[in-house]
């Protein structure tokens, strides 16, 4: 489910169907997001890497878009700073390096202390109460055998925390900001701080933290929770 509906859908479920057909993007626009997601895809997928030099030939190929679409697409990358153009040389994918991370991680930081602030005014108890349990039962099986599809599971989990949370201050603008910002954020993961046995029971621990000072309708404890989350993951990334 995307983003956007999986924050929503506990608040309207009517707002998970299809848009009436006035609202449904044009063939255009669909073509211009297809690429973008295809691009989203192909770095979270490894097949193009943080500070990969490659052509537009190889981009078309690696997100199988017309050249016409992926030069439309790269004013949108470059300015989302997700890569450089460089001209008379090619496509370069933005590095992860430690300004990076930094810059990353205090957005992350001012965006999710706003969500968390919203959540605990607004998310109801049955839905903290639903993510506690995910939580509790992956953390549970991973003790008992943290198989690589249990960790995967567990990153489904953590990051459909983290968008529930932002999805729920339904402010559209954020949604966008954060969006954006957690391709870097899942990148810098996926090199350097993705889930194992080791990191799982104490990401997730930090997460409870979150959940039960919401519940609580503890704001300040919420805030404080989830800063001491984020701070522990740039931590993590920055010693690797």
């Amino acid at each position: 489910m995307p983003l956007r509906a999986l924050g929503r859908a506990w608040r309207r479920p009517d707002l998970v169907a299809s848009p009436p057909a006035a609202a449904r993007p044009v063939a255009g626009a669909s073509v211009k997001q297809a690429a973008y997601e295809g691009f989203q895809q192909a770095l979270l997928s490894g097949r193009l890497r943080p500070g990969q030099l490659v052509s537009q030939r190889q981009m078309v190929g690696i997100l199988g878009v017309s050249i016409g679409a992926l030069r439309e697409l790269l004013p949108r990358l470059e300015t989302e700073g997700l890569l450089t153009v460089l001209p008379q040389r090619g496509i370069q994918i933005t590095a992860i390096d430690l300004p990076m991370i930094r810059d990353a991680f205090q957005m992350r930081a001012a965006y999710e202390r706003e969500a968390v602030i919203t959540a605990v005014r607004r998310m109801p108890d049955d839905e903290l109460t639903r993510q506690r349990a995910l939580h509790v039962d992956i953390m549970d099986r991973t003790r008992k055998d943290a198989t690589p599809e249990i960790l995967a599971e567990g990153q489904t989990i953590d990051s459909g925390f983290h968008d529930l949370l932002i999805e729920a201050t339904g402010n559209e603008l954020l949604v966008r900001a954060y969006s954006i910002n957690a391709i870097r954020i899942r990148l810098i993961k996926l090199d350097r701080i993705l889930l194992n046995p080791e990191i799982l029971p104490a990401a997730f621990g930090d997460h409870l933290a979150i959940i039960d000072a919401m519940l609580a309708r503890d704001t300040a404890g919420a805030v404080e929770a989830m800063d001491h989350h984020i701070r522990n993951a740039r931590e993590r990334a920055v010693s690797f």
